[in-house]
């Protein structure tokens, strides 16, 4: 349990930062103000809160210790208290009485309190948040409760899509990927979820005899050690989950067939990169929907306009708490082709591009036929930096570096937090 209480100005927080989804776990939400109630039935829109179920009632912790006296307890109870201290501490005495064991207990108090919180933590609360805070804040503080002590930071999934076939979304992805692992120095793994006709093995000159599809067809047996055996080593920080590419078998599978994999790979992966297939179905969607960036590949044309747009329209409404989807405008610049301005393609679509590649077919034909990356088959050409600067956007190294923190930030906050105390 981290020492200390959330607060924030009631706007969305940094939502670069990586939050585990919830586990399958039944919530219940006991509140005395309007406000809160309101607040909570946001969390439960929010993409990472989509397997827990959530139950918000008002009356606080009156009403929550009257239904346990008869019922059993959910996985987390979620109790909004008032000004009075001493109330609160009284409140949750009585609660504890017929709470079962192994209840999860968060508390949203008044006031910053410095001893109160110590006095709840040490009667086993697990979180004290004091309004205003954000919808992410209080998804964190769900997701946090679920993490084992000491437990790795969760990995980032990065997904890449093409906002029309033949744009080149994958040679992108795997390009960025390469990017994150040599020039960032972070592990990572590529996903290819094309499963009749991926192309990340030729790509990466690798033909590995197993890969993703005995992950979805032999979901028993997988686990973490499953999935470190199925990968196939690209470089010292680069693997890949290679598909299959064969047409002997249909890939028709179920919204959340890739869920467990998806799962391991956050616990033991700083970085996935989802090389996600041109075509929508409940799982390609759900992929989507559940990544922690989403990047849309797009050429300068009518078509790929509209798909994009159709594209940053549902994910936006999706993923209401999550940064904006980021857009790279692929093989720019082809002679004699009529193109739409980058600057009003991005304009209808009201977002800056995090990457503009010019068309270079001599280059990105050689890399691809010889299975190499462009930094390997022309090292010293400018769109690496290119790659490089989306690599590091996506894994938000761009902005980190930008914002420059003051290495006492965190520090000065908590002793103004203790002074409020």
């Amino acid at each position: 349990m981290s020492d200390r209480t959330h607060t924030g100005d009631g706007g969305p927080s940094h939502v670069s930062d990586i939050i585990a989804p919830l586990p399958r776990v039944s919530i219940q939400a006991f509140c005395e103000t309007v406000e809160i109630a309101r607040l909570i039935e946001q969390v439960t829109a929010d993409r990472r809160m989509e397997k827990a179920h959530v139950k918000v009632q008002m009356g606080g912790g009156a009403a929550a210790t009257e239904a346990y006296k008869t019922a059993p307890t959910p996985n987390v109870i979620i109790i909004e208290g008032d000004a009075s201290r001493a109330r609160l501490l009284e409140t949750l005495e009585k609660l504890a009485e017929v709470c079962d064991a192994g209840t999860k207990v968060v508390v949203i108090g008044q006031v910053n309190d410095v001893p109160l919180y110590r006095e709840l933590m040490r009667q086993g609360v697990s979180e004290y948040l004091v309004p205003p805070f954000g919808v992410i804040d209080m998804v964190r503080a769900l997701s946090e409760i679920f993490r084992a002590p000491g437990a790795d930071p969760v990995g980032r999934t990065v997904a890449f899509v093409g906002a029309k076939g033949g744009v080149g979304a994958s040679t992108v992805a795997h390009n960025a990927a390469w990017a994150i692992a040599r020039q960032l120095k972070l592990d990572s793994v590529v996903v290819d979820l094309d499963l009749a006709f991926g192309t990340a093995g030729l790509d990466f000159n690798q033909d590995p005899p197993q890969g993703i599809a005995e992950v979805v067809f032999a979901p028993d047996r997988l686990d973490s050690a499953l999935v470190d055996r199925l990968l196939s080593k690209c470089t010292e920080q680069l693997s890949l989950l290679a598909a299959p590419s064969t047409l002997d078998r249909v890939y028709d599978f179920h919204e959340d067939v890739f869920d467990p994999l998806l799962d391991i790979l956050r616990a033991n992966a700083p970085c996935s990169v989802l090389d996600v297939p041109h075509i929508w179905t409940a799982w390609s969607r759900r992929a989507l929907i559940a990544a922690d960036e989403v990047v849309i590949v797009a050429g300068p044309d009518l078509a790929n306009l509209r798909n994009a747009k159709n594209l940053i329209d549902l994910l936006k409404a999706a993923r209401p708490n999550d940064a904006p989807m980021r857009l790279v405008l692929n093989q720019v610049a082809v002679p004699k082709r009529a193109e739409i301005k980058v600057a009003d393609f991005c304009k209808a679509l009201d977002v800056e591009p995090s990457a503009v590649i010019a068309f270079d077919p001599a280059l990105f034909g050689a890399a691809a036929n010889n299975g190499q990356m462009i930094a390997e088959a022309s090292p010293g050409h400018k769109v690496n930096e290119t790659f490089t600067d989306l690599a590091r956007k996506i894994t938000g190294r761009s902005e980190a570096r930008a914002t420059k923190r003051s290495l006492l930030e965190p520090l000065k906050a908590r002793m103004n937090w203790k002074k409020a105390g």
